[in-house]
């Protein structure tokens, strides 16, 4: 299958799922939410036979190339509030997987994030945020010090424990918003900093359901910081 196609399936079945999401059949949400996460995570977070696109980019990322620079994204997001639109690889998927483990142990299951002194030892990051705020010579520096099979690991084990939590929501959860406390964790726990680059998506998060969650955090963001790496491949 071409990245093409791959880009085609996400875009369909992300379409079945924000339709799901504005009705009421919790299994058919369940369904689509797996699905689609699956097609936008490496296979072996879900056991997907086929290559998904985040192996093919993680693939390139592995082979010695994750200090290669990528756009941040392909298209106007984060309302501006970047410190560079220009990364390396392996930001990437800090970012998106530090932001996926925040949301879905702290705000959706109101338990422990994974992400833990003991990782970030391990994969080498000299900081525990989502990297928003780096300005460029910061995230190059950043990229240069990260253990990127370690990273690896702790990506699959988001995935894994985020696809345990989505099985576990009930239909008023997904429909419902998280209580502020939660959202103040992130905080906190250090998943952002208070530089307004960063702290910003305190306030995105907190006006959002779960189901929101879903959408966006969970699915979307991967696919559009997954689409903005297409080039190198």
């Amino acid at each position: 299958m071409t990245t093409k196609n791959l880009c085609d399936e996400i875009g369909a079945k992300y379409a079945e799922l924000k339709n799901a999401l504005a009705g009421t059949d919790l299994e058919r949400i369940k369904k689509l939410t797996l699905e689609t996460h699956a097609l936008v995570h490496p296979a072996a977070v879900s056991g997907h036979q086929e290559k998904t696109l985040a192996d093919f980019v993680l693939d390139f990322m592995l082979s010695g190339n994750q200090n290669v620079l990528v756009p941040r994204k392909n298209y106007a997001t984060d309302l501006h509030y970047d410190g560079t639109d220009t990364v390396p690889l392996v930001w990437q998927f800090w970012h998106t997987y530090r932001i996926e483990d925040l949301i879905s142990n702290i705000l959706m299951a109101d338990s422990s994030q994974i992400f833990s002194p003991d990782w970030q030892k391990r994969i080498g990051a000299s900081v525990t945020d989502t990297g928003n705020a780096l300005e460029f010579d910061e995230a190059v520096k950043f990229a240069k010090t990260i253990n990127a099979d370690a990273l690896c690991e702790y990506m699959i084990a988001v995935g894994r424990q985020t696809r345990k939590i989505i099985s576990s929501l009930t239909l008023e959860q997904i429909k419902s918003m998280v209580p502020e406390k939660r959202v103040m964790r992130i905080l906190e726990e250090g998943g952002v900093t208070t530089d307004f680059r960063s702290v910003w998506l305190l306030v995105f998060w907190g006006r959002l359901t779960l189901g929101g969650m879903i959408l966006t955090p969970l699915t979307w963001h991967h696919t559009m910081h997954l689409f903005a790496c297409m080039d190198i491949l």
